[in-house]
């Protein structure tokens, strides 16, 4: 028997409901689970955004769980330069990816090495991209109020 070893990507910011899905279904998927968490200079270079949480916290975060066997810490954009470091067979990501050009490239590409891409349904009532816009709405509105003595 072959050793399925799974790989779950995300950045991990703000951790929340969906991510936690994410990774549960991913591990019930395989032997091996390693959490693929991606670094800020990643996330600043591919999605133009700052992160909440620093890398170093958001990797203890997600290695705290217990279906998490190892964390590998996304320091290049590419994917299969992930896969090449740490030869996962199986890639799980949400299927808010699926159809769209960059589900439809990842699956190209790790077909040509022989990763199967597996998708698991997208927790839709909460996101990092939801939380991230709550916590600015919210900042742009906060007025710090002075202390009564």
């Amino acid at each position: 028997m072959t050793l399925r070893i799974g790989y779950a990507a995300g950045a991990y910011d703000l951790f929340h409901v969906g991510h936690l899905n994410l990774l549960r279904h991913a591990k019930s998927q395989c032997d091996v689970l390693v959490a693929g968490v991606v670094s800020d200079d990643m996330l600043r270079q591919v999605k133009g955004i700052e992160p909440f949480i620093p890398t170093k916290e958001r990797v203890e975060i997600v290695r705290s769980l217990r279906f998490v066997d190892h964390v590998y810490v996304e320091e290049a954009p590419s994917k299969l330069d992930a896969w090449r470091d740490v030869g996962f067979t199986h890639f799980f990501k949400g299927d808010d990816w699926r159809g769209t050009e960059k589900g439809l490239r990842l699956e190209r590409e790790f077909a040509d090495v022989g990763v199967e891409v597996v998708y698991f349904p997208y927790t839709a009532h909460t996101s990092s991209t939801q939380l991230r816009r709550a916590l600015e709405s919210a900042s742009a509105g906060y007025v710090p109020q002075p202390l009564s003595a």
